[in-house]
């Protein structure tokens, strides 16, 4: 063989092996989310702040809890004969229905925001159309009038919980991640409560003004007490500010003598996982959007988008959230004997409490198994409720306690696994090239979703003869 072919067989070679060497640190990276192996065991005490930033980060889901249960507590008072805004049950669906709409193009908008300005200021960009959308709905003087103001409390329940997940996702050591995402769940079941109770006593118009405080102190708390993400400062070439904001989240670390602190740990990884997606970037003959197009195509990009829509679809066809969204009206079409809010409140509590002890789960135990028992659990449960309630529609008023006790157990088994641990795999299950609007798209996706279940509920309950 000449030496010429030699050179170009040799260059051939070393380009090859460079290949496997980058796709094999692509697939380190697109993994590091999942990864439990590798990180040292911590003690609760050092991590409080980050615990705290990203605890914060989730507490606008206190408003995305009330925004999704409002429905539940409006739809009946509307339908009141006594009712200064009328709606037929068609215009109920809608209003139930329609905050999910506005969903998807919240996620979408707030993907690209969460790039652009970054995760922290994206949250507080989230909170001003759910001011806004709030304000319109306790004004309401019609029909129309409440449908817009969901659409911007939907939209707001998009732009500002997306970017608080993809925070945690950067910012949550991999031992503490589980149990901090399924904290924002936790504090929407918090809100789901606040809704039940309020609707109990109190007119919706009144709700609506007290919603907007849920709205506005989660703009200050984060502004002076959540430094933003590291990795999207570093993706950004604001290196100061990313080191500043790891010293703000690992200040309560102890630097070991001769080793480098945690804060210093933790922003190698970030350059290293920063330097790995510029390279990548730099042997693309394609920039920007396409790249991150491209980068769906890859395993590390279609393979998760089809395990969170097959999760998705699970979940939402399962009933979740229309006993969420129509959980007063479920009650009294039951016709179980019992106050249908109280009723509702009572499964708001079930599902908050349960929520604590999905964090402690996620854990102490894989997603997988906790998954499995949470579907057969609801199974089990709708099919004895089920079977009740045609009794009690038959006439036989023996077991009319059944469905809800059937209804709590079924919240109960759902929080295990099925209900919250889809919502917790959106960010970390993508590389961080495209995690940010992967995150999105995969939020958009479930919303979608969630809008053809809920939608359809009213019209399925006629089909079949449930009403």
């Amino acid at each position: 063989m000449d030496p010429y072919s030699l050179s170009v067989e040799q260059e051939a070679s070393k380009n090859i092996e460079e290949n496997e060497r980058e796709c094999f640190k692509d697939a380190i990276v697109s993994s590091r989310s999942l990864n439990k192996g590798f990180v040292e065991p911590i003690r609760l005490k050092t991590a409080v702040p980050e615990i705290v930033s990203c605890v914060l980060a989730a507490s606008f889901h206190i408003v995305v809890g009330l925004s999704l249960a409002y429905s539940a507590i409006l739809i009946p008072q509307l339908e009141s004969p006594d009712s200064d805004v009328k709606a037929t049950k068609f215009e109920t669906s809608w209003i139930a229905s329609i905050i999910v709409v506005a969903s998807p193009i919240g996620s979408l908008l707030g993907g690209f925001l969460m790039e652009i300005v970054g995760r922290v200021r994206t949250l507080q960009i989230g909170s001003i159309p759910c001011i806004v959308g709030w304000i319109l709905i306790a004004l309401g003087t019609n029909v129309p009038m409440i449908l817009f103001g969901r659409v911007l409390t939907g939209l707001a329940t998009a732009m500002a919980t997306s970017p608080a997940i993809v925070y945690i996702t950067e910012v949550a050591r991999p031992e503490l991640r589980g149990s901090l995402l399924s904290f924002g769940p936790t504090l929407a079941s918090f809100g789901m409560v606040l809704a039940y109770l309020q609707g109990a006593y109190i007119n919706w118009r009144l709700v609506a003004w007290l919603c907007i405080i849920y709205a506005v102190v989660p703009i200050f708390l984060i502004q002076f007490l959540v430094p933003e993400s590291p990795v999207w400062l570093v993706s950004r070439g604001r290196i100061d500010e990313a080191k500043k904001s790891l010293e703000k989240l690992y200040k309560s670390e102890e630097k070991q003598p001769g080793k480098l602190s945690a804060a210093e740990q933790h922003f190698t990884t970030i350059m290293k996982e920063n330097e790995i997606k510029l390279s990548e970037q730099r042997r693309s003959k394609h920039g920007g959007t396409s790249t991150k197009f491209r980068a769906f195509l890859k395993p590390t990009g279609w393979k998760p988008m089809i395990i969170l829509f097959l999760f998705f679809l699970f979940q939402q066809f399962s009933g979740i959230y229309i006993t969420l969204f129509y959980a007063v009206t479920w009650f009294q079409e039951v016709g179980a004997g019992v106050d249908e809010y109280l009723a509702s409140i009572l499964v708001g509590i079930t599902r908050f409490f349960c929520s604590m002890v999905n964090t402690w789960l996620l854990r102490r135990y894989k997603r997988r198994p906790l998954c499995i028992i949470s579907s057969l659990g609801m199974a089990a449960c709708m099919t004895v409720s089920g079977y009740f309630t045609l009794q009690i529609k038959n006439g036989n008023d023996s077991g009319n306690w059944m469905p809800v006790l059937c209804l709590l157990l079924y919240v109960c088994t759902s929080m295990i696994g099925l209900l919250t641990i889809p919502w917790t795999m959106t960010a970390e299950l993508f590389p961080t090239n495209i995690r940010g609007i992967a995150q999105s798209v995969s939020y958009a996706m479930a919303n979608v979703l969630m809008f053809a279940a809920v939608q359809s509920y009213r019209g399925l309950t006629v089909f079949l003869g449930g009403m």
